[in-house]
């Protein structure tokens, strides 16, 4: 038995890719544990837990920085560690006198950047929203010190291993530090161009241009790269160049529909049994097509058709404004999140599955979003951005078309794809979900695309899978 760690910068608890990578691992016969960090970012105290026969060891980011960082910023925030410096004075003589006197001459030496910074904030930052994703000094230093300091806490942490895996860019310091004390193997497992994706695409260009040499870096010293579809590898590939890259759809396992068609949307929402339900289930955040789908059932011929969002986000109170307003006349409407485990008997409760990404970057015309294999799995056709991949999984399969492709950033057209599936006649309709259903079953799948990964760790540890 080989034993393999996992780094992922987020909580893990709802991701679903790494744990169905893990699942996997164990079942293939490896000893698997995931290095994550706790839910809350200010924890100071870690936990554990485990599932499917692996260890999730949630290690916190340091926290020492973050106090210093924020006085730096907003200095007149120090107030109240001063004023509390300032009442003990006298309570432990001579200690606290001596922290008084010394918290007074530090604010003293400050009071000029007090003075800068307090003129700065009142005169151009007060009132101003923050740029998504932070100002600049706030990326850099959240990268300097919580993720890289992340990093080296999970790797003192790791347990010895044949393979350190780190997940993105964000997890993969962890599994290179990892190795560097322990020996043993690294896999680099990029869910997207990390540099293309978010607000990371909006930085300026030099920094992204050192973050590239960063990560060709740290490519170059790694034994494989996993990727989620062909053209991230490609474009992965001739950025990096990598010693090994394997491509692992982020599939669902497949899924038995019931013989009766479930209907939790409906019954959730009130829509009218003859209407028809158009879903966009996952985030919500901004440039996933929640406005464009909005808007295209509002377009001539879509009438009877209500469009349904199923997830969280920041985009949540917009939405929940959205669905008041008098022009939808009652047919946007807007439902929590559900459990991973509980998500196919929702999805297969619609009638076309909506993933309208706009071209905003390069990640996203190279996506294959977990929502589009999630839809064929539940037998639901999609609608989705006509960018490469999308088009070569809806239109090119072997039992497609799956569905339709369209312009994103069209609500016209996009409420064009979505009349042409909902309007089809019954049977074709029902021939339709049982070709999505079958392209599901026999290729879009994680028991097919698990496999790879099953055989790259036989390769790497020099083990065979277990039966």
């Amino acid at each position: 038995m080989s034993r393999v760690v996992m780094f992922v910068f987020n909580d893990c608890r709802t991701d679903a890719r790494v744990l169905r990578e893990a699942a996997t691992l164990v079942a293939a016969g490896h000893e698997v544990t995931i290095i994550a960090r706790p839910t809350d970012n200010a924890a100071r105290v870690g936990d554990r837990e485990t599932r499917d026969g692996f260890e999730i060891v949630r290690v916190p980011i340091p926290h020492a920085w973050r106090r210093w960082w924020i006085w730096t910023r907003y200095p007149w925030r120090a107030r109240s560690w001063l004023l509390f410096r300032l009442r003990n004075a006298f309570s432990r003589p001579p200690i606290g006198l001596a922290n008084a006197l010394a918290a007074l001459a530090l604010a003293v030496v400050v009071l000029p950047w007090l003075a800068v910074r307090g003129a700065w904030y009142v005169l151009w930052n007060r009132g101003r929203k923050p740029p998504p994703g932070g100002s600049l000094s706030d990326w850099l230093v959240r990268w300097r010190f919580a993720i890289l300091g992340w990093a080296e806490a999970a790797a003192r942490a790791a347990p010895l291993a044949e393979v350190y895996h780190g997940h993105d860019l964000t997890g993969l310091p962890a599994a290179l530090r990892a190795a560097e004390r322990n020996g043993g193997r690294v896999v680099y497992d990029s869910h997207e161009i990390f540099l293309e994706s978010g607000t990371n695409a909006r930085r300026p260009a030099w920094l992204r241009a050192r973050f590239a040499r960063l990560e060709r870096r740290w490519v170059a010293r790694c034994d494989a790269l996993v990727t989620v579809n062909d053209s991230l590898a490609e474009e992965l590939g001739r950025r990096y160049a990598p010693k090994r890259t394997v491509v692992v759809h982020n599939t669902p396992e497949r899924w038995a529909a019931p013989a009766e068609r479930p209907d939790l949307i409906r019954a959730a929402t009130g829509i009218p049994p003859g209407d028809r339900i158009a879903l966009y289930h996952g985030g919500f955040s901004a440039h996933r097509g929640l406005e464009e789908l909005a808007a295209a059932i509002l377009e001539p011929g879509l009438e009877r058709v209500h469009a349904v969002y199923l997830g969280y986000g920041t985009m949540r109170g917009w939405l929940d404004r959205e669905a008041t307003e008098p022009r939808y006349g009652g047919r946007l409407h807007v439902l929590d999140a559900v459990p991973p485990a509980e998500l196919g008997p929702w999805v297969a409760s619609a009638d076309v599955g909506v993933m309208a990404i706009q071209a905003s970057t390069l990640n996203h015309r190279l996506s294959t979003p977990n929502k589009l294999f999630e839809c064929l799995a539940a037998g639901v056709p999609v609608v989705a951005s006509d960018f490469p991949e999308m088009r070569r999984i809806v239109l090119g399969d072997p039992d497609g078309p799956l569905g339709e492709v369209c312009d994103p950033s069209s609500p016209s057209d996009l409420a064009r794809a979505i009349g042409s599936i909902v309007s089809l006649p019954p049977d074709a309709l029902a021939d339709l979900r049982a070709r999505c259903l079958r392209a599901a079953h026999e290729r879009w799948n994680w028991e097919t695309e698990s496999a790879r990964l099953v055989a790259l760790y036989a390769d790497l540890t020099g083990t065979e899978p277990a039966p």
